[in-house]
């Protein structure tokens, strides 16, 4: 999964209303070269979302957001999410994930919630929320002590293309989480075609990130 990730460096956060909405948007974020994507447990179309794109788009690397509990750990699994993420850090959730063998990025903002994530071998890690906490200046000072552990961070929150190659020019981080690219508008009014060419400049964005 963190290969997949390196070699993508972008994760559309997906927030849908209606299940019928997640085929085409699987199709337009292929289109633009993009074959990850994170649908959120927010709604009650997540799960749906979720097993229909599992189906019918298996290339996905597909993972599921905003787990809260145990029960969406087992739900997301079931329904197709090859990995999951929370915006915080609840040990429980991560024991959870683990009995099913789903792979979990906790949120942390400390270095507390850092050291916590780690003593519960989790290095892949979702920083949040980046901008208000920090940003790259907030990474930039955990990566003197945390650095050689070998931690990844996956910031979202209030990251957009005016930014995200600051982040995605830091070694410590894994990829992106943004939603610019996936606005809950866009999905409303059908716009495939736009999403589709957001998704194609966030790649060329993170592309060039690289080679700074």
């Amino acid at each position: 999964m963190i290969e997949r990730i390196l070699a993508k460096r972008i994760i559309p956060v997906v927030v849908l209303d209606c299940a019928e909405d997640a085929e085409p948007l699987a199709e337009a974020l292929l289109a633009g070269g993009l074959d990850i994507m994170e649908i959120t447990f927010r709604t009650e179309a997540a799960e749906e979302s979720i097993r229909r794109i599992a189906k019918s788009f298996p290339e996905v690397l597909l993972g599921a957001g905003t787990l809260l509990d145990s029960d969406q750990v087992k739900r997301a699994r079931d329904a197709g999410a090859v990995f999951g993420l929370a915006p915080g850090l609840n040990p429980s959730t991560i024991a959870a994930a683990k009995e099913v063998d789903l792979q979990f990025s906790p949120g942390v903002m400390t270095p507390s919630e850092i050291e916590q994530a780690l003593s519960l071998d989790c290095k892949l890690l979702k920083f949040f929320p980046a901008e208000a906490a920090g940003g790259v200046s907030m990474l930039k000072s955990l990566v003197g002590p945390y650095g050689h552990t070998g931690v990844k961070f996956t910031p979202t929150g209030g990251i957009t293309t005016a930014n995200l190659q600051e982040y995605l020019k830091l070694p410590v981080v894994a990829a992106i989480g943004g939603s610019w690219m996936v606005d809950k508008a866009l999905v409303a009014g059908g716009q495939w075609n736009e999403i589709t060419e957001r998704t194609r400049h966030a790649l060329e964005l993170a592309a060039e990130a690289a080679i700074q």
